[in-house]
């Protein structure tokens, strides 16, 4: 099994490289997207988020309200690490199903967003940076999310520097172009890690 740690900053086309990549056959595993699924109505995840911090975090239809519970947990470290507490083993547990699901020789990529921030990278055989310039991402978010470029930019500079996401990376899949270029160099990159695959 071929770990590859699959990260970029907001805005550089990570979800289009991921969508790629499945397509091609790698088994992907989003953490994001497990940490949504852990917490919808009827499961022990949401239970324990509204045991810990009460029925206003939830919407009326009884799905969790991540906005308010964003707006609890963003500015108080202990309510955050209280929220983490619940959601990360889930997350873990989770992820290492999926995981023991794949085939022996399956490519498994982590979709993993906060990857350099949280210096993941030594727990992959293979780190992938999807990688565009500031401008290019600004664009984007505003094109693709109607974000207004101020808090565009904002969401850029809480994440980690281009610089810093590079200095991890074993392969960069530069994403400045079209999604030709993008589909023509996801296939060099496959071939790329079906060879490492092959050497086990």
């Amino acid at each position: 099994m071929l770990k590859i740690g699959l990260t970029g900053g907001i805005g550089s086309g990570k979800s289009e490289v991921s969508r790629r990549l499945a397509a091609r056959g790698a088994v992907v595993i989003d953490a994001d997207k497990i940490a949504r699924e852990v917490v919808e109505p009827g499961t022990p995840g949401l239970a324990r988020v509204v045991a810990a911090f009460g029925d206003e975090v939830l919407r009326a239809d009884g799905s969790l309200d991540r906005e308010r519970l964003g707006s609890i947990v963003f500015s108080d470290p202990e309510r955050l690490a209280a929220l983490n507490a619940i959601v990360h083993p889930l997350v873990g547990e989770r992820v290492a199903e999926l995981q023991g699901q794949a085939a022996d020789d399956a490519i498994v990529v982590y979709d993993v967003p906060l990857l350099a921030e949280n210096k993941l990278a030594p727990m992959y055989d293979v780190v992938i940076v999807v990688d565009a310039s500031d401008e290019t991402r600004v664009a984007r978010l505003a094109e693709h999310r109607g974000m207004a470029e101020s808090d565009a930019r904002a969401r850029i500079a809480a994440q980690a520097t281009r610089e810093e996401r590079l200095a991890v990376a074993h392969i960069v899949i530069d994403n400045e172009g079209a999604l030709d270029a993008l589909e023509a160099r996801v296939d060099e990159v496959w071939d790329d890690l079906l060879r490492r695959a092959a050497r086990g």
